[in-house]
Order: C-alpha cells, then structure tokens, then sequence
C-alpha cells in the first residue's frame, strides 16, 4: 500500500498530499532527484512528518543515509526505513546535501543553520513549489485553496466523447477571476496538452467538451485522464462536476450510448466498493487511472468479491497517469451478479469509474469510497424518537410502465459485518405505499430487489435500518441502484450513502450542512440543461426522518452561461414525496435559448433539504442517471 495520508473524517483533506501529487510537483521532484543523486549522499530533516508520503509518492529520490527529527518523541522510531535521529546530531552528519522536508522552509532553514556542516547543502520542498500564478492565497504554501484539483476521466474514441458540465460556485464566496488549468494524459500516462481556461465572472456555466478540445488541438483519439486545478477560488475547495459520457455518431433522434457520472473524489483510498459484477450478457471493465507520478506495481491493487477475503492481484503495473482497462471477469471469472465486487485500490486512484457493455451500449458509473475508519455505533438502534426514522437512503423509483427500478445494499466500511434494512417506498405524493424488511443482510450477500415486486408507483423508496433481527449500523448505509428501459435496453446506475434528513435536532454532523454546522435544511443543487436531442431532468425528493414541513418551497433558477438569471419558477414538493423536473416543461425554448449551452438551473429551497438525481434522456429510450452535487 503506498504510504501516503490523504483524508480523515476528523480533519478533512490533508493539503500535503495535494501538493506533492500534483503534475507540476512531480516533475519539479523528479527534476530535483536528478540533481541530488549527482551531489552525492542525502540526509533528510523531517520536521512536519512528510518525509513518508514524499517518497513514496517520489522514488525518483535518492534513498536517505540519514533523517532527523525534532520531535524527542520521535528519535529511534523508522522513517524511510531508518532510525531516526535527534536534529542536535546533524552536525556530526557527513551527508552531502540536506533536504528539509517542508514547504515554506526559510525560517527552518534559519532557525537549524548553525547546526549545519560548513559543506553541506541544503534544498527544501520550495523547489517544487506551483508557479505564483497558479496559487490561490500566495501568502500560506499550504492554503487548502491553493489545491483545489480534481480528476475526470476523459475520452474521445471509438465513437465515444465525454463532456463536463459545471458551475462557478466559487463566485458566490466572493472568488473573481477563476481559472482553471487543465492537463489531459492519454491511456500511457503521456501529458497530451497543458492549458488553461477563464471562467465566466459571476456564478456561470462551466463546460468542456472532448470532441472541442480534440479540434483545439487536433489530437488524434485519446481515452485518459483530465487533471483540474482551479485558482483564484473561495469557499470550497472541492472541484465537483457531472461528466457526461455519449455517442456522437448518434442520429438526430438518439438512441446510442449515454450516460452520467458524478466528479471523482480527490482523495486516494484503500478501498473502494459497489463494482457489479457482470450479467452473462454483459462486460464490466475497471478503469484503473494512476492518480500519482509514480507507476502502480503488479500485485498493489487486487480485486475480490465483497466479503469472501479471496482478494486477487492484478499480475500487471501501471505507469505514473496511465489509465488501464480491467476486464474483471479475466480476474475473478465465475463471479456474476447480483455479486459486488470490492477493489484494494492501494491509495493509487482517486474515485474509480468502470464500464459496463452490453448489447452494444456502454455505460459508466462510479465506485464509492470503503470507510476504514469506521465501526459499530451502538448508539444508532436506540436513537431517539425525535430523529424519527433516522438514516435514511432515498432513490427514485422511475415510471414502472417504462422503467425496471432495482436497489442492491451494498457494504461500504471495511468492519460493516450485516446489514440490518428495510425498504419504505413513497408516492409522489408522500404517502407510504409499501414496506418490506430485507433482513440481515450478511457482508457477501447477493439480494438485488426489482421495486416492482412491491407494486411500487413512480416516486421514490427509501433504504433505512431495521434491527428487528438484531445486527449493527454505523451511518455509512449505501445501495447502488440500477435502471432499466424496458424497451430500448437502455442502462443507468447510480450509488449513494444515507444522511438523516430534515429534522430540527441534530445528530453528530446530521443532517449534514454544505457549510457551517448542522443541521443541514436547506438545497442548492446543480442541474445542467440538455439539448433538442437530449432532454435533461432531475428527479427531486424531499426525504424526512421526522416529520417537517409539509410541502417544499423549492426555486427552479435558469442561469446563463455567465451567470445572470434568465428566469425563476417555484415548485412544491410533498413532504416525503418527490418530482420529476424537466427544465424543457418549466421554461420556453427562448428561455432556454437565452441560457445557452453552459446555462444550468439552480435547484434552490431554503425551508428543507432536497435530495436529488439527474440525467438525460432521447427519444429512443437512452438516458442517464447519477446523484446530483451541490454547492
């Protein structure tokens, strides 16, 4: 596993990692490891504990003869595979060259240079410092806003093109002058162009296309990865999107491959969950995209089917930004759904997407991050009345006259031994409709529910705990819910984890709050516009633990694409209940002419939290579905 610390649900994202990953990083390491096994032998002084992470995200590094530490507490423990030593001793130390492991290094510098050898020289981490150009806040290396990046897969082959889809949502925290630079690595790892983009003043429409940039540049077909760092931001210092994945060789009334994914999560994990396993009409392909400048050894990542412990090696290593495609059944052959799959990622790939092909069509979804850190609460079968139903999961039930609706829980903690669930299935209208206990459901389960078992309508159901059998929960509920067009054979699926919802007590961080403190009660979701052939929807729910207002009071906002509103209309969602929000039935074709292609609507309440699912859909039966991000 590479040794690297990137994210705790205490302290949130560790900007160290951040800033050694990044591209420009590694190549200015890479360059300065060059330099140093010229010079000769290398001790390193460790004084913020990010010597670790350094080489191991770096091995172009000449190995350490010596470190040194300043925290007593430290010395004699291994770092780097040696001993450490107290930084009172580095006088004695007959290394060549000093590095300091820090950022930001003069005043270390400063305060260690009477304890330096006459001929010893010193580098620090400001050799790999971002141009001044590309930070945030100059001032603080370290600045979480100086490393708001993110990942996107990337395509534009074989008749497939991809297209990201955003906002300026920096611009509502005051941010001016965001820009964003891109650097797109073809299937090798292979930089392929480096370049950056304004963005619109205001709360405006991002989009980038890979048929556009494929012109811009004229590159012949690539299927990679996309880097993104934005500057000049404010307030969060997440990059969030919606990636469209579509055939463009479509006719004008669709029908081809269509699908949405959500942005990736920055942060490298151990594990990652809900990979389906193949139908036997089907492929499911792994893309594995090396996050790092550093290649993936054979063997460092393995896949196995979730709960048996049988985790198989891939026998093959992946170059520093590659991206490799993963047949899992060459891995794990035997395995069919309703089976999951987990994959022992290693902390080389952020948020892993994988590919499934059937009848032609290819569909793309996303995996979800496998808590390590969690365990049983014992608190969460005894919470109190006024938390209602407490955690709960909500997910579209689509129209059951077109549409098969199918939810699988799915374990997403590596200590999750059962789960003990029901499902609650809503009307439109907020009333509760069905109910069936799923059991305790043991880690390698394979229960897979068609909603239409229940007799359920189109609206909404709702994966809750049930411990009636007994068994533990620790908040981390998730189900990766799969749909099906019963005529086109068209596919979408989506995954998501439960929250509590819509109450006024609070429960540790629930309901979650987008910023400041809980409880979070209110909604200011993405929603990005199609076009004639595609139309875009969002399927809205209003789900409660405890009962809350009784309708929603929810602002459907047309935004352009530099960020002026074009026009409002209100909506009212019943407690419970939900709504299918076309923005072709809500505002004009010259409405939506005026937003034009990066226009949006902003799904906006202030009363409750909504929870919402978009895609597209074309005349054939093709459409898409993932859960929506907000800001």
């Amino acid at each position: 596993m590479l040794e690297i610390q990137t994210y705790d649900a205490q302290k949130g994202g560790n900007v160290l990692y951040k800033a050694l990953a990044h591209p420009l990083a590694a190549e200015a390491l890479s360059r300065l490891g060059s330099v140093l096994r010229r010079q000769g032998t290398l001790a390193v002084f460790d004084p913020d504990g990010a010597a670790s992470m350094l080489f191991a995200l770096h091995p172009d590094l000449p190995p350490a003869t010596a470190l040194f530490v300043q925290d007593i507490g430290l010395v004699g423990h291994p770092v780097l595979g040696i001993p450490a030593r107290a930084l009172v001793e580095l006088p004695d130390c007959a290394a060549a060259t000093l590095l300091v492991a820090a950022f930001d290094a003069d005043r270390i510098v400063a305060r260690i240079s009477h304890l330096l050898p006459s001929d010893m020289r010193v580098v620090t981490l400001d050799e790999a410092r971002l141009p001044a150009r590309l930070l945030t806040r100059a001032g603080t290396y370290l600045d979480r806003l100086n490393f708001a990046t993110n990942y996107a897969f990337f395509r534009d082959a074989g008749g497939l093109s991809t297209r990201l889809v955003t906002a300026n949502y920096w611009a509502a925290y005051g941010a001016h002058h965001v820009r964003l630079w891109l650097r797109l690595f073809d299937a090798a790892g292979v930089p392929l162009v480096t370049w950056e983009e304004d963005v619109a003043p205001g709360a405006g429409g991002i989009l980038i296309d890979s048929r556009t940039v494929r012109r811009r540049f004229e590159l012949a077909e690539f299927c990679g990865q996309l880097f993104i760092h934005a500057v000049n931001i404010a307030g969060h210092d997440v990059v969030k999107y919606a990636l469209d994945t579509y055939d463009d060789g479509d006719g004008p009334d669709g029908g081809g491959s269509l699908s949405v994914t959500h942005d990736a999560n920055a942060w490298p994990s151990d594990r990652y969950a809900n990979l389906p396993a193949p139908r036997p009409d089907e492929t499911v392909v792994l893309w594995l995209q090396n996050s790092h400048g550093t290649p993936i050894p054979a063997g460092a990542v393995r896949l196995d089917r979730m709960g048996r412990e049988e985790a198989v090696p891939l026998p093959f290593a992946v170059p520093p930004y590659a991206s490799v495609a993963v047949d899992v059944s060459t891995i794990l052959p035997g395995v069919s759904w309703p089976a999951q799959i987990e994959l022992r990622s290693g902390r080389h790939v952020v948020r892993p997407r994988y590919e499934v092909t059937r009848e032609g069509r290819t569909r793309i979804a996303h995996m979800n991050v496998e808590r390590a850190d969690l365990r049983a609460n014992p608190e969460i079968p005894r919470l109190p009345a006024p938390l209602g139903r407490g955690y709960l999961l909500p997910f579209p039930v689509l129209a059951p006259d077109r549409f098969r609706s199918i939810v699988q829980p799915t374990p997403m903690a590596e200590h999750q031994a059962d789960l003990p669930v029901r499902l609650d299935v809503f009307d439109a209208a907020g009333v509760r409709v069905a109910e069936r206990f799923l059991g305790r459901l043991p880690r390698d389960h394979n229960v897979a529910v068609d909603l239409a078992e229940l007799g359920a309508p189109e609206g909404h159901a709702e994966l809750v705990y049930d411990f009636r059998e007994g068994g533990s929960a620790d908040g981390w509920l998730h189900a990766l819910v799969r749909y099906e067009h019963r005529t086109s054979g068209h596919v979408a699926e989506t995954s998501f984890g439960a929250h509590i919802f819509n109450t006024a007590m609070t429960y540790r961080d629930e309901p979650q709050s987008y910023s400041g403190p809980p409880p979070g009660l209110s909604t200011r979701l993405f929603l990005r516009l199609g076009d004639r052939t595609r139309r875009s929807f969002a399927a809205l729910i209003y789900p409660a633990s405890a009962q809350w207002h009784g309708t929603s009071r929810t602002q459907l906002v047309l935004h352009d694409g530099q960020g002026e509103v074009v026009a409002e209309r209100p909506i009212e969602i019943a407690c419970s209940g939900s709504m299918m929000v076309w923005p072709h039935e809500q505002f004009s074709d010259e409405l939506l002419g005026l937003a034009g292609a990066r226009g949006y609507v902003l799904i906006r309440d202030t009363t409750c939290r909504l929870f919402g699912y978009h895609g597209l859909m074309d005349g054939q039966g093709g459409f898409s579905l993932d859960h929506m991000f907000g800001f």
